[in-house]
C-alpha cells in the first residue's frame, strides 16, 4: 500500500461519494483479492470506509495466492472491517454470513502463466465462475464478472475500436485460447444465470490495464518495461514493436467497475479501459525510458525463448467506450505518461527508493 496507491484510492471516493453510497451498511465479497485489479479495488473500499463518509461496508476478500500476492493483503489485517479468507474458488465458497456484493476477479491472467496452467485457467474462469453466480443466486444485490478483452481475439481492422456487440475473431485451439475461450465460457454462463434465475450479474471487460500493485514478474509489457526501468536494464521487447495498444491506468479502470458492480445493468457487459492513446509498443518503451529519466536507457529487441510468446496476439487493442460514456458519469482521465510515473514513483517507494524489483526485462504483447 504505497502512497500513490492511498492517494488514487483517496481520489476515487472523493469523486465517487454519492455513487458508492449503495455501499453503505453492505457486505461485498472480493475473489481474486490479492491480484491486481481486486487489491486495488479492496483499498478502494477500505478508504471509502476510513473516509467516515457512510455506514462502512464490510469487504471478504478472497484469495487462494496462486498467483496474487500474499503481501498485497498485509495490510488489510487487523482491519476490523475486513476478513481474509484463503479459499480455491474452484470449489464452493460457503460464508457463514449474507452477501450483498460479489467482485468476481480471481484468475490467472498473465500469458505466460496461464500457457503453463492452462487447465488451473479454465478451472477457475469456468467452474470457479458458476461457483460465484450460485453465491450470488442466494440474495445478493449485485455481482461483476471481471471478463477480458481477450474474448474479441485478433480483431479484423474495420471492427477497432472494439465495441461489446463485437463477437470475436478467437482461436479456440491455439496456446492463448484456455483464457480466451474459458473467459467467452464465463461470460455465457453469466448471462445464462441472468436469463433463467435473474441473477443481477453484471461483465466488464478490462484493456491493458496497468499501474502501481501490478506483479512485476507477470511477463506483460508494461511490468517488463517498469521492472527494467527500475533496474536501469535495457528495456527488451520481444516483438517488432508494431502492435499497438490503448493503456488504461488502473485508478480510472476501477472507477468505472465500481459504477458497473453498483447499477442495475443486469445482464449486460462493458468495455473499461482507455479509448484516448493508442500507442504502439515501441512508443510504450519510448515513454517508458523518458519517465524512467537520464541517462536513457536503450530499448532492444529479442526474441522469445518462449515459442508460443506471440502465437494469436492481436495487432490492434483498442476499445469502444461509447456505452460506458453514455450510462455513466465515467471517462479515462489518466493518460499514458502521468500513469507511467504514478507507476514507477509508486514502485520506488515499496523499494525504499532502492530502484529494485523482482521479474524479468522482456517484452512482448500483452498486457
Amino acid at each position: 500500500m504505497t502512497p500513490v496507491i492511498r492517494e488514487d484510492a483517496d481520489q476515487i471516493v472523493r469523486e465517487m461519494a454519492g455513487a458508492l453510497l449503495g455501499l453503505a451498511s453492505t457486505t461485498l465479497v472480493v475473489t481474486g483479492a490479492g491480484g491486481f485489479l481486486c487489491s486495488y479495488l479492496v483499498d478502494v473500499v477500505a478508504a471509502l470506509n476510513d473516509s467516515g463518509r457512510q455506514a462502512p461496508c464490510r469487504i471478504i476478500a478472497v484469495d487462494n495466492f496462486r498467483s496474487g500476492v500474499p503481501e498485497r493483503a498485509e495490510h488489510w489485517r487487523g482491519r476490523p472491517d475486513v476478513r481474509l479468507v484463503a479459499h480455491d474458488v474452484c470449489r464452493p465458497l460457503e460464508l457463514d454470513e449474507p452477501v450483498d456484493w460479489i467482485v468476481h476477479g480471481a484468475s490467472i491472467a498473465s500469458p505466460s502463466f496461464y500457457r503453463r496452467f492452462p487447465l488451473e485457467t479454465i478451472d477457475v474462469n469456468v467452474n470457479g465462475t458458476r461457483h460465484m453466480l450460485e453465491l450470488a443466486r442466494r440474495g445478493a444485490r449485485g455481482m461483476l464478472h471481471l471478463s477480458s478483452s481477450e474474448v474479441y481475439g485478433d480483431p479484423e481492422p474495420a471492427a477497432v475500436p472494439i465495441a461489446e456487440e463485437y463477437r470475436g475473431n478467437v482461436s479456440c485451439t491455439g496456446p492463448r485460447a484456455c483464457y480466451d475461450e474459458s473467459k467467452r465460457l464465463g461470460e455465457t454462463l453469466c448471462a445464462t444465470y441472468f436469463r433463467l434465475y435473474g441473477t443481477p450479474v453484471k461483465i466488464v471487460r478490462p484493456f491493458n490495464v496497468y499501474g502501481p500493485g501490478q506483479r512485476l514478474d507477470d511477463r506483460r509489457v508494461v511490468p517488463d518495461l517498469v521492472a527494467a526501468a527500475l533496474r536501469r536494464e535495457p528495456l527488451v521487447l520481444h516483438s517488432d514493436g508494431r502492435a499497438t495498444r490503448a493503456f488504461c491506468y488502473v485508478r480510472d479502470a476501477v472507477a468505472g467497475m465500481l459504477h458497473v458492480l453498483l447499477s442495475d445493468a443486469g445482464g449486460e457487459c462493458f468495455n473499461v479501459g482507455n479509448d484516448r492513446e493508442e500507442v504502439s509498443i515501441r512508443r510504450l518503451a519510448e515513454l517508458v525510458r523518458e519517465v524512467a529519466g537520464p541517462p536513457p536507457l536503450p530499448i532492444v529487441h529479442r526474441a522469445s525463448a518462449d515459442p508460443d510468446y506471440l502465437a494469436d496476439n492481436p495487432q490492434r487493442r483498442r476499445p469502444d467506450l461509447t456505452k460506458m460514456r453514455s450510462r455513466f458519469p465515467w471517462r479515462p482521465r489518466v493518460g499514458l505518461v502521468e500513469g507511467l510515473g504514478r507507476t514507477l514513483r509508486s514502485y520506488r517507494e515499496a523499494a525504499g527508493g532502492a530502484g529494485e524489483a523482482a521479474g524479468g526485462a522482456g517484452a512482448g504483447l500483452g498486457g
